[in-house]
C-alpha cells in the first residue's frame, strides 16, 4: 500500500531531517532535542545558511511595529516631543553659528603667528636663539654624536707642529628655510599622499604656505576658503590657488536624526593658468581608429584627464535641484564626499598643526587613537566569543523584582 501524499519538504534540509540517527532524545513534552552534530550539519548546508541570511537581511532596519501599535493619544504626544527636538536642534544650530564667529575672531589672532611660520619655512626670516628655545631629543643626540666624533678624530700635524686642516672637508649644509616642508606633510598624511603623484612633487616644492580664511556670517553663507600660496615657478602663473567650501548648519525637519552640526554642502575651485606644456592634470594618448566602410585604420591623439593632486582645484559640481539624488550619479557623490573630507581635514588638522605633521608627531597620535579603537573592538569580540550562552547576569539590586502574574 503506497504512503499517503506528503507535503513538500525544503530540499536544503531534507537530508538532515531524514537522518534520524543524529536526532537526540525527546524532552518531557515529546519535542526532539538537537545535538551538536545536527547543528553542525545545518551550519554546513549552504542553502540553509542562505535562507537564514536572507531572513536576517529583511529584518535589519525594519520597524518592529511597536510605534505603529501605540494609541493615537500617545502618538500625538510623540509629535510634540519631535517638535521640541526640532527646537532644541535650532538652538544647537545657533551654537555652531556662534562657534564659527569665534573662529573668525580668533583667526585674526593666529594670523601673525602663521605669517612668521611662513617666513621661517620660506627662508625670508631666520629665527633668533630665543625663538629656538625649545627642548629637542634629536638635538641632544646630534650634540652627543659630534662630541664622540671629535674624540675619535685623528689629529695630523704639519712639519712645523701645527694641526693639519683638511681643505677638502665638506662644510655643513645650510639650505634656505625648511626645504620641502609642505610636500613632506602631504606625503606623510595618508589621505593626501594618495592624491600626490610623482609629477606633482616638483610643483609642490614651490608651495610655501596654506591659509584658512573663514567667511563671516554677515558676509554670506557659513564657509571657509583654503589658500595655497606658491612662489614663482615654471609650471603656472598663479601665486595663489583657492578652494572655497560652503557649509550648512540647519536641522532638516524631515530628518531630525541627520543633524550633527555644520556640514559641507558645496565647494568651488579655481582656474590654474598653466604654462605651455606644463599642465600635469591632462595627458595625451594615442588610439587606433578603424574606418567602418573602407576598413582602414589611423592613429588619433586624444586628451584625457591625468591623475594629479591639482585636480583638487577642479571638483565635480553639486547637482542643482530639489535635493533629490539623481540616478547614475553615485560616482560624483563619492568624489564630493571624499573632497569634503579632505578639505575639512586640511582646515582642522593640517594647517593648525603643520609642524607636527612634518615631524610625524601628529601622525603617531592619530595612529595611537586608531589602534585604541581597534583594540577595543577586538576585546569586545573576544568577550562575545568566550561568553557562556547559559550564563545569567545577576539581578540588579537597585531594581525591584519582576512581578509574576497569577
Amino acid at each position: 500500500m503506497s504512503d499517503p501524499e506528503k507535503p513538500p519538504v525544503d530540499e536544503g534540509v531534507e537530508e538532515i531531517a531524514a537522518d534520524e540517527e543524529d536526532a537526540g532524545p525527546d524532552d518531557e513534552m515529546g519535542a526532539p532535542q538537537f545535538t551538536g552534530d545536527m547543528a553542525a550539519q545545518f551550519l554546513q548546508n549552504p542553502e540553509f545558511l542562505a535562507a537564514i541570511q536572507g531572513r536576517l537581511g529583511q529584518m535589519i532596519g525594519s520597524p518592529s511595529g511597536y510605534i505603529q501599535s501605540l494609541p493615537k493619544v500617545v502618538k500625538r504626544r510623540l509629535k510634540s516631543l519631535k517638535k521640541l527636538q526640532f527646537e532644541m536642534l535650532q538652538i544647537e544650530s545657533k551654537f555652531y553659528e556662534e562657534v564659527h564667529e569665534l573662529e573668525c575672531k580668533y583667526a585674526a589672532q593666529y594670523a601673525p603667528l602663521s605669517e612668521r611660520r611662513r617666513d621661517i619655512v620660506s627662508g625670508t626670516l631666520e629665527p633668533t636663539d630665543s625663538d629656538c628655545d625649545w627642548p629637542s631629543d634629536a638635538e641632544e643626540d646630534d650634540e652627543l654624536a659630534d662630541e664622540l666624533k671629535q674624540k675619535a678624530k685623528i689629529v695630523e700635524l704639519t712639519p712645523e707642529g701645527e694641526e693639519k686642516t683638511d681643505d677638502g672637508e665638506k662644510e655643513e649644509e645650510n639650505p634656505s628655510g625648511i626645504p620641502g616642508f609642505w610636500l613632506t606633510i602631504f606625503k606623510n598624511v595618508d589621505m593626501l599622499s594618495d592624491m600626490v603623484q610623482e609629477h606633482d612633487e616638483a610643483i609642490l616644492q614651490h608651495l610655501n604656505d596654506i591659509k584658512v580664511k573663514f567667511t563671516p556670517m554677515d558676509s554670506g553663507p557659513m564657509g571657509f576658503t583654503l589658500e595655497f600660496h606658491f612662489e614663482p615657478n615654471e609650471f603656472f602663473n598663479n601665486s595663489v590657488l583657492t578652494k572655497h567650501y560652503i557649509m550648512r548648519s540647519e536641522p532638516n525637519r524631515e530628518d531630525l536624526s541627520s543633524f550633527e552640526g555644520p556640514e559641507i554642502i558645496k565647494c568651488t575651485g579655481c582656474t590654474i593658468d598653466w604654462k605651455k606644456g606644463k599642465n600635469v592634470t591632462i595627458k595625451q594618448i594615442k588610439k587606433k581608429q578603424k574606418h567602418k566602410g573602407r576598413g582602414t585604420t589611423r592613429m588619433v591623439t586624444k586628451t584625457v584627464q591625468n591623475d594629479s593632486f591639482f585636480n583638487f582645484f577642479n571638483p565635480p559640481q553639486v547637482p542643482e535641484g530639489d535635493g533629490e539624488e539623481e540616478e547614475g550619479d553615485e560616482d560624483t557623490e563619492a568624489l564630493l564626499a571624499a573632497d569634503f573630507e579632505i578639505g575639512h581635514f586640511i582646515r582642522e588638522r593640517v594647517v593648525p598643526r603643520a609642524v607636527l605633521y612634518f615631524t610625524g608627531e601628529a601622525l603617531e597620535e592619530d595612529e595611537f587613537e586608531d589602534e585604541g579603537e581597534e583594540e577595543g573592538e577586538a576585546e569586545e569580540g573576544e568577550e562575545d566569543e568566550d561568553a557562556d550562552p547559559d550564563y545569567q547576569p545577576p539581578a540588579d539590586p537597585s531594581k525591584p523584582p519582576e512581578c509574576k502574574q497569577q
